[in-house]
């Protein structure tokens, strides 16, 4: 996807460097774990195959926040009677035909209430960037709205959870 596009839930194809690029998160990872929870977008669902066919889970609580009329278009041309409330309150301000932040929370917290029902002790979760700020903002008890700022999640990114996210 080009710089400067906004995409949340458009099922985007994989750029060409993904094999490459895939090797260095595979090689970040522990040899074992209890099962695999992945985002059903290509983006997510390709990486978590090569991690293990077998163990998989998808789950669309997982996806990426939906950015409704704004997906797929240029941030530049988002129009800024919508863009300026989104960019001041991005937790409560719900985008056209789409979330707002607190909703994707809501998607994320009930995934992770399932995950606790099923006693899963080691986990891998291949999400998004958003989704990702939701677990660790959970984790470290921080509010949403310090998410984007306190958490900068690369692309590619492994990052560990400890124990329990509470």
């Amino acid at each position: 996807m080009a710089k400067g596009i906004c995409y949340g839930q458009s099922d985007i194809p994989l750029a060409e460097t993904f094999l490459e690029e895939s090797k260095s998160v595979l090689a970040q990872l522990p040899d074992t774990v209890d099962v695999i929870y992945t985002s059903p977008l290509k983006r997510c669902l390709a990486l978590a195959k090569r991690i293990s066919h077998q163990k998989l889970e998808k789950s669309p609580n997982l996806m990426e926040m939906d950015f409704g009329d704004w997906e797929l278009k240029p941030w530049d041309q988002v129009p800024k009677q919508e863009l300026n409330p989104w960019m001041e309150d991005f937790v409560n301000y719900q985008v056209p035909n789409g979330e707002s932040m607190q909703m994707l929370a809501h998607r994320v917290n009930q995934w992770y209430k399932a995950l606790l029902a099923t006693h899963s002790k080691k986990v891998i979760v291949v999400t998004h960037a958003g989704p990702i700020r939701i677990l660790l903002s959970r984790a470290y008890q921080t509010p949403l709205e310090e998410a984007f700022e306190r958490y900068q999640v690369g692309y590619g990114e492994v990052i560990p959870i400890g124990k329990t996210l509470g």
